[in-house]
């Protein structure tokens, strides 16, 4: 198991980071473009292992993808042109390449299986398997089809009506993915918003998509076309830097091309409602996405409650604003949270465990977790349970601790931040950490 030990901050953190491309938006632009006729150029593409288990399943259908470093060529040839793979793809750890591939694989005239690590042939797959039956997929796989690996016997689908029962970008994108191979037409009814992104994304590549509030609508048998696409950067990476300059003393930071999505840019809204001296303002606009900056200082933190709408928001930032919690003046209570526990792991349990063992008063509920603020971090040993967020959680709570922390599996950071102890180094002015 790889492992990292580190040492608090002596000066705190100081200059101006980029972070690698959005995660969300690199997933897709990946699929969109190997589903579009003509060539397509990414860049500041994420290279992390979660966004190369999207690309390498294209490549096992048929379609050249070129890499060099954070770009992208992708040669497609179109829908019609997808050919079956000869063997298994393997979706790792990837939540959002199992349920968009479901999708698309759901509706193709082809025979495919897929299966994922240990931690993902955990995670829920009957919210999407079961309405894609709904629109006549052939999908068998372990425990009724609810649980990786799965069998996709392509075949027609029909267009529907789904009214969705979980607040979920994936399961909306992957009908909506299905819808566009489907006959007729495919309308998809959100429980509540949720990041938008296929929304925004699908008509740079030609693709008519109609979105009536929490409704949104796709006609069947559209062809998309190459797009070129500068990929933000990602605001949930770019989330571990915010509470990081604002819990660590004599921090000034500045996050430089994030991408600033109203449906994804919640944890500027916590960081605001906690108290934080944190700025943002928009700089350009990628298609419908807005990119901007994000600036913040170490800051006094005030304890608040975090439910409701804004927790679709913020689901993957929980983990590093509990971590702001414990500095906090108070108690911070999240609700609503319960999609926590189908994430890479149960991350309430996760997130508690690791922050008491640190030194936190922190307390699980079943939909989230309320944090007495104003802990000591004492320093230890932070397991991540090879979930790429908790081990970053860790790595941050490192620079207010008492004593050294210690990261196990540190690897799994890679899912979704490669340069991530890169950018802290250059923060702190280090050249290394303690290996």
């Amino acid at each position: 198991m790889s492992v990292i030990e580190l040492k608090p901050s002596a000066n705190g953190l100081k200059g101006e980071i980029k972070v690698p491309g959005d995660k969300s938006i690199s997933h897709r632009a990946v699929i969109f473009s190997s589903l579009a006729q003509g060539i397509s150029n990414i860049t500041n593409f994420l290279t992390g292992e979660d966004c190369m288990r999207t690309v390498e399943a294209f490549k096992q259908m048929g379609v050249r993808i070129e890499q060099h470093g954070d770009q992208l060529t992708v040669h497609g040839k179109g829908i019609d042109q997808l050919v079956e793979p000869v063997a298994p793809i393997n979706f790792g750890n990837s939540g959002t390449t199992a349920r968009l591939m479901s999708g698309i694989l759901a509706g193709l005239p082809l025979f495919t299986t897929a299966y994922g690590d240990a931690s993902l042939s955990k995670r829920p797959m009957d919210r999407v398997v079961l309405p894609l039956r709904e629109m006549g997929a052939k999908i068998e796989g372990r425990d009724s089809a609810r649980l990786l690996p799965l069998a996709f016997s392509g075949q027609p689908l029909k267009g529907r009506t789904h009214k969705l029962s979980v607040r979920s970008a994936q399961v909306k994108s992957a009908l909506l993915l299905a819808g566009m191979l489907a006959d007729g037409q495919t309308t998809v009814i959100e429980l509540g918003k949720t990041r938008d992104h296929t929304e925004k994304l699908l008509p740079q590549f030609g693709v008519d998509i109609s979105v009536d509030g929490s409704s949104i609508s796709i006609e069947g048998g559209q062809q998309l076309t190459a797009a070129d696409l500068d990929v933000p950067g990602d605001i949930s990476s770019a989330a571990f830097f915010i509470v990081a300059a604002a819990l660590t003393p004599n921090s000034d930071v500045t996050i430089k091309g994030v991408g600033l999505n109203e449906t994804r840019n919640g944890i500027v809204t916590a960081m605001e409602m906690m108290g934080a001296e944190i700025h943002s303002k928009v700089r350009k606009y990628v298609g419908d996405e807005p990119v901007g900056d994000v600036h913040v200082k170490t800051s006094k933190l005030k304890g608040i409650t975090l439910e409701g709408e804004l927790i679709p928001n913020i689901i993957d930032e929980i983990p590093i604003l509990a971590l702001a919690a414990t500095q906090a003046d108070g108690a911070t209570h999240i609700k609503d949270a319960e999609e926590l526990r189908v994430k890479e792991t149960d991350r309430i349990a996760a997130v508690t465990e690791n922050l008491k063992q640190l030194g936190a008063d922190v307390e699980a509920r079943e939909d989230g977790m309320i944090i007495r603020g104003g802990s000591t971090l004492q320093g230890g040993t932070v397991n991540s349970f090879g979930d790429h967020r908790i081990g970053m959680m860790g790595a941050i709570a490192s620079l207010i601790a008492e004593e050294s922390v210690t990261i196990q599996d540190k690897d799994c950071i890679n899912i979704s931040y490669p340069t991530f102890f890169d950018d802290l180094n250059a923060l702190q002015k280090k050249k290394n950490f303690i290996d």
